[in-house]
């Protein structure tokens, strides 16, 4: 395989791994009340069955078999605009597309089970990565000479499985552990046209993938309850190099696995009761975005290194509060300040920048055991001007602008039986 048909693998495998990692498209969805709070002190509140998505220590305050389910829509805008380079024939404009994300609709569900007054059990279905977009339009706008190998179409779907156990060691201190088993799928398309390539109807297909795969990892967790109205908590998630299988042409050279190096999470939260009323909490977390290092392909090749990253590891601080009404409803409100996490690699398929959630939400009880909880948060992005080098002779390096939102509504039940 020639050096150039590498480059352009190495760039469109590139493509896929960072729309399914990259931090503006990782999912804070795990439950409608930490949405309403922008999941200030979720790993230690404890208010329902989804702390186990945070932490699975917390599962030992609980002294009645929990459930939760929940749906969260993401209604995800990006925007992509003046893509522009300069050619050996002239300066070109791509324009830009207004719409390049599709919107998800994210399920979970949650179950623990206390088993005696030391140990309790627990599982849980939720999602931390999920994501498409579509630019494969600036491919069709009458340009001499296009960068394919940039812009197409990505669908990325993971699901987590968790399932955990806590221990607790006396009246202050439980510890826990537990195992998630990962399912990922996803599709990815770079077509177009090349100057001076044979093309096949005028296009030619540098990728077409289609893989899913499992991977194991595992989250501990601990908390301190320093008494019934001010408490500690923190988890540290390993997380696993993840592998595809499936069909991966690249370029005409076919491959079998893809292996995605994800990075591990650790945070810290607290909640304090300030009167019968009200409480406020707050949470930072780590992710280790720089152990994203590279992207390997395997197969009927020998192990390639497709990408490498400068990616840098990314802090979350979030805080919020959450007052009772009346027996009947409770509201709560949140603020998140998420760090993006592309550094000097940059690209148009990860719009990539610093966050700002600001959420709302709110429970109605249906009953002493029964809850309606509902979630709303708006996440906003910045305009960030992306430098991308493509692969296609003659191009050369592409500039744009991009920028992510999101608003996310999440709704779900909660039960103690």
């Amino acid at each position: 395989m020639d050096k150039r048909k590498l480059s352009l693998i190495a760039i469109s495998v590139s493509l896929l791994s960072g729309q399914s990692l990259a931090a503006g498209f990782q999912l804070n969805s795990q439950s409608a009340t930490g949405i309403g709070r922008a999941f200030s002190g979720d790993a230690v509140i404890a208010d329902n069955a989804s702390v186990l998505s945070r932490n699975p220590a917390a599962m030992a305050m609980f002294d009645q078999k929990a459930l939760s389910l929940g749906l969260t829509y993401a209604d995800v805008d990006v925007t992509i605009k003046d893509v522009a380079y300069t050619t050996p024939f002239a300066a070109e404009n791509l324009g830009g597309e207004n719409d390049a994300a599709d919107n998800k609709v994210i399920p979970n569900i949650y179950y623990i089970h206390p088993i005696n007054d030391s140990f309790a059990v627990g599982v849980g279905a939720f999602s931390n990565f999920g994501t498409g977009t579509d630019i494969s339009s600036l491919n069709n706008t009458g340009a001499s000479m296009t960068p394919v190998d940039l812009l197409g179409q990505t669908e990325i779907v993971t699901s987590n499985f968790n399932a955990s156990v806590s221990y607790r060691i006396n009246q202050q201190f439980s510890i826990g552990a537990g195992v998630d088993l990962i399912y990922g799928e996803g599709k990815l398309k770079r077509q177009g046209e090349i100057v001076g390539e044979p093309v096949n109807s005028g296009q030619d297909t540098l990728v077409d993938v289609e893989a899913d795969g499992w991977a194991i990892g595992g989250i501990l967790g601990a908390t301190y309850e320093i008494n019934d109205k001010n408490r500690l908590g923190m988890s540290y998630r390993v997380s696993p190099t993840f592998k595809a299988d499936g069909t991966v042409e690249l370029n005409g050279a076919k491959f079998e696995e893809i292996h995605i190096p994800l990075p591990n999470i650790f945070q810290i939260a607290g909640y304090h009761e300030l009167s019968p009323s009200w409480a406020v909490h707050y949470t930072a977390q780590h992710t280790s975005w720089g152990d994203f290092d590279h992207i390997t392909v395997s197969g009927n090749y020998p192990d390639t290194t497709l990408k490498s990253y400068q990616w840098k590891n990314s802090w979350l601080f979030s805080v919020g509060g959450t007052y009772s009404i009346n027996q009947n409803w409770t509201a709560r409100a949140g603020y998140m300040h998420d760090k993006g996490v592309v550094d000097e690699i940059s690209s148009l398929s990860i719009p990539d920048s610093d966050r700002n959630w600001y959420t709302a939400g709110a429970s109605y009880h249906l009953n002493k055991n029964s809850s309606i909880d509902f979630g709303l948060a708006f996440v906003r992005g910045e305009d960030v001007e992306v430098r991308e080098m493509s692969g296609i002779p003659g191009i050369g390096e592409v500039v744009g602008h991009t920028r992510s939102d999101a608003i996310y509504y999440s709704m779900q039940y909660s039960h103690m039986f």
